[in-house]
């Protein structure tokens, strides 16, 4: 198993270099409902139908996470480790996702390399 940031799973959906890589760990792979938001965001701001889009993603094996409770904290206490690096509310929650599960992270941002806190961050290029 092995959790999905959003730059992971657009760079499979949009066909960008990488996708390789992300298409090998699909089968097998969760996403945060954070990171899935931050995906289909991008296809509304392309001007596609974002529900259209979550019910294509619903038919694939990806595990979608419910961000709740559980995850807040867990997300939250990763701040301090990761602002002075920038990064945002779903890198945090993919992160934390991770952590929780004890699984790898992968991502297009090399930013993640440079952490310490405590998951093994995989980049797809």
């Amino acid at each position: 198993m092995i959790a999905l940031d959003a730059s992971a799973l657009l760079a499979l959906l949009y066909g960008e270099r990488g996708q390789e890589r992300v298409a090998t760990v699909a089968d097998e792979a969760c996403i945060s409902a954070v990171n899935l938001s931050e995906v289909l965001g991008r296809f509304a701001r392309d001007g596609h139908d974002p529900v259209a889009v979550l019910e294509q993603i619903e038919t694939t094996a990806l595990e979608i996470v419910p961000f709740g409770t559980e995850q807040a904290p867990l997300t939250a206490a990763l701040v301090p480790a990761t602002l002075p690096h920038g990064l945002s509310l779903g890198d945090r929650a993919c992160l934390a996702l991770a952590a929780a599960r004890g699984i790898p992270a992968l991502t297009a941002d090399r930013t993640w390399a440079r952490l310490d806190v405590g998951v093994d961050v995989r980049l797809i290029r």
